[in-house]
Parts: structure tokens; C-alpha cells; sequence
């Protein structure tokens, strides 16, 4: 064996040699340096993955209470409950009002530190409208006029109907665009792409004379059904009245046009803008136990618009979000940092309660650890999406292993959201809720969306999702990196 006097001298013969070695060779310094990092890295990493998988047991606790156990269909009778009771809730209506004062009833009585923060709100209403074409023959047209839209004068608009495919149709055909009704009969590519139509096509038609636009409503399936949504006036243009029709109908009158046939329709439109209304944002909490201040949030919005229920849009998202809480609660569980759920008011008209949420807490920005949002449905969890640095990847590619159970543990790419966008963009990681959402187009915005849509396994299965992610990233040692 070698006395302890040798080992040394030996290690700092060792030590020399290298230091020579650097020294003529810097190479060879930013070999050693890197390897370095990258064992250290490797640590991290292999540390990460141990403490995330401590959390195997508890996550299979909350699964099983979600899928199979007492609170299987609990966010589906939630949301039945909640929906049945105040139907649509369209931004400053009473409807949305009492929305809000049942949530917070209902969270409170379920246990939870609930409280509500006061927010400033658009007030569009619709008021009655119709459409009908006169020429060449009778037929009425199903519509809904889209937010923010002035309405037509009591008589309503009666004029000829130009027909184009898209802006560029437009332009070039300007000079027959005066004084018409001009009919967007676009073909849906992806939502992303197509909304453009709804959200701009009344300025657009207004700039080369356009007394109204009646657009073909954003959606890749109809049984004649309308599709409503928010549009927006570009400052110093003519605002005009604008309103969605169903697919049907725009490609009846595209047809019809490339006839040659002239086409007249008559316009009525009640719609006005009123003063901006009071609303609140409905806050949830479970404190954390070692870090309160610092913040995981969980989020859908509980505004929708004044047709069908509101229950997949996003009536779901807000049901999982408060789901979450209650199964973490019912488990007695408590994480190192607060969990807290945020029912967003003002989403339909651009996230204004969101934006109002962000303004408010921005000057805590450190302390939000990941922020969380289901808005494109609550069908089958697919994957989490998510937005935040390599590191914080690394870190949430082992949290959804631990949903082996219900088969998502796949991590995608740019999570998304309407309401935690202000805070993704200030750097916040967060994270998005990727479900089978083939269908959610079909019903979005329309009459179409009820609790017919909604499946309670699939709905057992988001918020069983949204538990796990939730408690797991709020308890860990760290918060994660930015």
C-alpha cells in the first residue's frame, strides 16, 4: 500500500505535469475544461432524473384518483354542472357575471383559498341580426356577427354581393368593390392562417368601399353552422358591419358568382358597443409549504361567447385547472411552492383580463416557476407542450415520464396560449395542454359547443395530466431555469 506522503507527491507531480501541458498546448485546456462541464452536466442531469422519478408513487396517486378512483368524472360533472347552470358567457354579460360568482362559490366551498381580482372588460352585444339573399332567388343565410362589429342602420344594408377567395382577389378587384357587400368565401388552410379573414377582412373590404362583409366562417366543417369570433378595426379605416356565414352558404354564392349571376342580399345588424365592463379574474390557491411565494399557475378562461354552451371553449380548461387542485387537496398533498389556478376573464376579445393579470404581478416575475394553460379543448391528452430554456427541458422531459401510466409522456415543442403569452414572452416557462383536437374547429365558437362534445375519461385523463405536471414541478428542489 502507499504511504500517504507518496500518494501526494505523486498527485502533485500529476498536477504539474498537466498545468505543462496547458500551458504549451490550450488545446488541450479546453479539452479538460469541456469534458468537465460536460460530466458536471451529466450529473445534473442524472440528478434530475433520480429526484423526478421519487415522485413515481405520487404520481401514480394522483392518476389513479382521477381515472379510476372517487374523483373519476368529477371535472366532467363539474363542467356539466357549471355549464347547464349559466350557459354561454360572453364578455360583460350578467351571464359571465354569475359565472364568476358560482366558481368562487363552488372552489370555496371545495376547500380552496379562493379570491378574485378586478379587471376592466370589453362589452360588445349582439343584439338581433339576419341575413337573407333576395337575389337570385329567396334564401336565408344563417349568421352571427362577429365582436366588436358596428351594427347596420335600423333598416339594415341591401346592396349587391361581390365574392372573392382572398385579399389579393380583393385588391385586384377593388373598383367592384364600392359600395358592395363583399362575401370572404376563403378556404380554411389552418386556423393560425385563416383567421386573418374574420379578423381583418371588414377593414380590408372598407378600404376599396365596401359598405359590409359577411365572411365565411373559420372552420373545416359545417352543417351549416356559423362560427363567431373577436375582429378587430384598423384605426383610421370606415368601420363597417361584419359578420361569419356558414360554409355552405359561401361557396352557394361563390358558385353562384361564377355564373355571372347577380347576387343582392339584405344585411340587418343590432350589434354596439357599450362602455367597458367590471369582471374579475377568479384566483384558486394551495399554498406551498417552503417557497409561498414562488408560483406555479394553472389556467383556462371562463368568459366564452354567446352561442352554445361554452363547454369546450373553454368551459374544459378551466373545469382540469380547478381539478387539479382538488385532487392534490384530496390527497393531502402540499408542494414546496403554491399552486394556483387562474380563471381568466376577457379571453374571446384578445386576453384582456390576462394582460390586466401580468400588468398586476410582472414586478414578481422571478418567483412564477411555470405557467400553465388549457385552451384548445380537453379531449385526448396527447402531449405537453412546452416553451422554456434547454434546461428547463431536461427538466420536464423526465416530469411526463411520470404519465407512463395514461401513455403521454411526450414533450413537444412551443406551448401556447393566449392568456400566458405576456408572461412567455418575459421569459416564464410554460406550458400547454397538446389534446386530439381534430374536431375542436368544428364546434369552436358555434352553437355546436355544449357538453355533447365534452367525454369524461378524456376529461379524467387532462386533468390527471395537469395534476401531475403541476405538483410535481412545484415541488421540486429547484425552480426551474430560465
Amino acid at each position: 500500500m502507499m504511504s500517504s506522503c507518496k500518494r501526494r507527491l505523486c498527485f502533485l507531480s500529476f498536477l504539474s505535469l498537466l498545468s505543462s501541458l496547458c500551458d504549451c498546448h490550450p488545446h488541450v485546456s479546453r479539452m479538460v475544461g469541456a469534458r468537465a462541464a460536460s460530466n458536471q452536466t451529466a450529473r445534473k442531469v442524472s440528478h434530475i432524473a433520480e429526484e423526478v422519478a421519487g415522485y413515481t408513487d405520487v404520481a401514480k396517486q394522483i392518476i389513479d384518483l382521477a381515472v379510476y378512483g372517487a374523483a373519476q368524472n368529477r371535472s366532467y360533472r363539474r363542467l356539466a354542472d357549471f355549464t347547464d347552470t349559466v350557459g354561454n358567457r360572453v364578455s360583460g354579460s350578467q351571464n359571465l357575471e354569475m359565472a364568476i360568482k358560482y366558481m368562487y362559490k363552488a372552489m370555496t366551498q371545495d376547500g380552496l383559498d379562493v379570491h378574485l381580482e378586478p379587471v376592466k372588460i370589453p362589452h360588445w352585444m349582439r343584439g338581433k341580426e339576419s341575413a337573407e339573399m333576395i337575389s337570385p332567388r329567396v334564401k336565408k343565410l344563417a349568421i352571427l356577427g362577429l365582436g366588436s362589429s358596428v351594427g347596420t342602420p335600423p333598416e339594415g344594408i341591401e346592396s349587391e354581393v361581390l365574392v372573392v377567395q382572398s385579399f389579393e382577389e380583393l385588391k385586384k378587384r377593388s373598383s367592384e368593390a364600392v359600395g358592395k357587400i363583399v362575401v370572404f368565401n376563403q378556404p380554411f388552410v389552418s386556423y393560425g392562417l385563416t383567421v386573418a379573414y374574420r379578423a381583418f377582412g371588414a377593414s380590408e373590404a372598407a378600404k376599396v368601399g365596401a359598405v359590409a362583409t359577411l365572411i365565411r366562417s373559420i372552420t373545416p366543417f359545417s352543417i351549416n353552422s356559423p362560427h363567431t369570433g373577436w375582429q378587430d378595426y384598423q384605426d383610421g379605416v370606415k368601420q363597417i358591419p361584419t359578420a361569419c356565414i356558414t360554409v355552405e352558404d359561401a361557396e352557394l354564392m361563390w358558385r353562384m358568382a361564377q355564373r355571372g349571376q347577380k347576387i343582392v342580399v339584405r344585411l340587418t345588424m343590432e350589434a354596439k358597443t357599450l362602455p367597458d365592463a367590471d369582471s374579475f379574474n377568479t384566483v384558486a390557491e394551495i399554498k406551498g409549504w417552503q417557497h409561498p411565494e414562488q408560483v406555479v399557475l394553472l389556467s383556462g378562461h371562463l368568459d366564452s361567447w354567446d352561442v352554445g354552451q361554452g363547454a369546450m371553449d373553454d368551459g374544459g380548461g378551466a373545469m382540469i385547472s380547478w381539478e387539479a387542485l382538488s385532487l392534490i387537496k384530496d390527497l393531502g398533498l402540499r408542494p414546496r411552492r403554491t399552486l394556483r389556478t387562474v380563471l381568466w376573464t376577457g379571453e374571446e376579445q384578445g386576453g384582456v383580463g390576462a394582460q390586466q393579470y401580468f400588468n398586476l404581478h410582472k414586478v414578481n416575475l422571478s418567483n412564477f416557476d411555470l405557467v400553465m394553460e388549457s385552451d384548445l379543448g380537453t379531449f385526448t391528452p396527447v402531449a405537453l407542450q412546452f416553451t422554456g430554456s434547454d434546461s428547463a427541458r431536461k427538466v420536464m422531459e423526465e416530469v411526463v415520464q411520470l404519465l407512463a401510466p395514461i401513455n403521454t409522456t411526450k414533450l413537444e415543442a412551443h406551448g401556447e396560449g393566449t392568456d400566458i403569452s405576456p408572461w412567455m414572452q418575459a421569459g416564464v416557462p410554460a406550458a400547454s395542454l397538446h389534446v386530439a383536437d381534430s374536431r375542436y374547429f368544428w364546434f369552436h365558437h358555434s352553437e355546436g359547443d355544449t357538453m355533447t362534445v365534452q367525454n369524461p375519461q378524456d376529461m379524467n385523463l387532462c386533468s390527471a395530466l395537469w395534476a401531475v405536471v403541476a405538483y410535481v414541478v412545484a415541488d421540486l428542489e429547484k425552480m426551474l431555469d430560465r
